[in-house]
């Protein structure tokens, strides 16, 4: 199972539709749904995606030497794809993540899947909750 909240996947949604009809990809972070307000009938430790890194936040370093800087150590263990032309399912390029989200046209909460490294698909369960409100430190 894949939980994510309806808000991330809204945006990823219009970013792949703006992106057509090229493809796009984000890395996803998650959060623990104990950190959560609202209360999410999920494990504490149960990783809900909340966020997304900007996938050209590291576009030259990564084209030059293969290596993500614009990802944080220890986050992005899940991947958001769209692909325009389809197919509506995870490919060899797509499934380096632990968990894929791949989205196709109409760019709808329907035409979206999850899938695990193995091309299997999973369940999306898409939450309606905010993620918790994140400050700078020291603040």
């Amino acid at each position: 199972m894949v939980y994510i909240t309806r808000g991330l996947l809204d945006a990823l949604l219009e970013m792949a539709a703006d992106e057509e009809p090229s493809s796009m990809e984000a890395v996803l972070a998650s959060t623990p749904a104990a950190d959560f307000e609202a209360d999410l009938q999920l494990e504490p430790d149960t990783p809900v995606l909340t966020h997304f890194y900007f996938p050209e936040a590291s576009g030259s370093v990564r084209a030059v030497f293969g290596v993500d800087l614009g990802t944080p150590a220890g986050r992005g263990r899940a991947r958001f794809v769209s692909h325009p032309q389809g197919p509506p399912e995870a490919t060899r390029e797509d499934t380096f993540a632990a968990a894929v989200v791949v989205a196709v046209p109409p760019w709808e909460e329907s035409s979206c899947a999850a899938f695990d490294r193995n091309d299997r698909e999973l369940d999306l369960d898409v939450l309606d909750v905010e993620p918790p409100r994140e400050t700078l430190a020291g603040e």
